[in-house]
């Protein structure tokens, strides 16, 4: 199966997803990861509709994203502060904020390049060692720190589900914090997405109130194993 096949199963998984948790399909992006994709597949994803695609890291997106213009590129992965300048210059939307520092960072980078740059707040909900982000206790503090930030703009939340487990428990965590973020009101913070599931889940993260979905292999990944290499 090519990129075309790949791409229209998941829509249809999405969709499916979607109605059976009474929500409009329309209002889930995906966002394509590109982290083993070459530029000829992303450009097949950009033609077949894809407006928004994700690196995990800043120095693998440079050659893609100046390779692939007029889309919308997502940090989805760790962001360590010394790569804070390039990431407000490449990116959109950077999907790992989790901590003040970083935060003051980005806020000296982005007035420095003259735009603010959209953030997510990543939040580690399973207390999973190996992943990055803060703890949910840590949440409201981080937000009221970022608040003053004019050149940091918090859009939502971004979590990662456990690997090999049940992701609904920690799904329908962040959509909790998301729901109480939203309710209490933080100054110079817009929580509009709630990103998580990838490939192995992100059905699950449909039917938990998933509005933005980080999805690589189930694009990019031909029968077999490979990679898509484009048409």
């Amino acid at each position: 199966m090519g990129i075309a096949e790949n791409l229209a199963r998941v829509r249809e998984n999405v969709a499916g997803a979607a109605r059976a948790a009474g929500r409009d399909p329309a209002a889930i992006k995906i966002v394509a990861i590109t982290k083993e994709a070459t530029v000829p597949a992303i450009r097949e994803a950009a033609a077949l509709g894809i407006t928004d695609f994700g690196e995990n890291r800043v120095q693998a997106a440079r050659d893609k994203i100046a390779e692939v213009p007029g889309v919308r590129w997502h940090l989805v992965g760790h962001l360590q502060a010394n790569k804070a300048r390039h990431a407000v210059r490449l990116f959109k939307v950077i999907h790992s904020l989790d901590r003040p520092s970083l935060a003051e960072e980005l806020q000296r980078r982005a007035q420095q390049a003259g735009r603010p740059i959209e953030v997510l707040v990543q939040v580690n909900v399973t207390g999973e060692a190996t992943k990055h982000g803060l703890a949910p206790a840590d949440l409201f503090p981080l937000l009221d720190a970022v608040g003053p930030l004019d050149h940091v703009r918090v859009r939502g939340l971004m979590t990662i589900g456990p690997l090999g487990g049940d992701s609904r428990p920690a799904f329908a965590r962040l959509r909790e914090l998301f729901e109480q973020v939203r309710a209490r009101g933080f100054a110079g913070v817009d929580m509009e997405y709630l990103s998580m599931g990838m490939t192995d889940d992100y059905p699950v993260a449909v039917q938990e109130g998933a509005n933005l979905l980080r999805i690589g292999r189930a694009i990019f990944q031909l029968r077999g194993g490979g990679v898509c290499a484009g048409a």
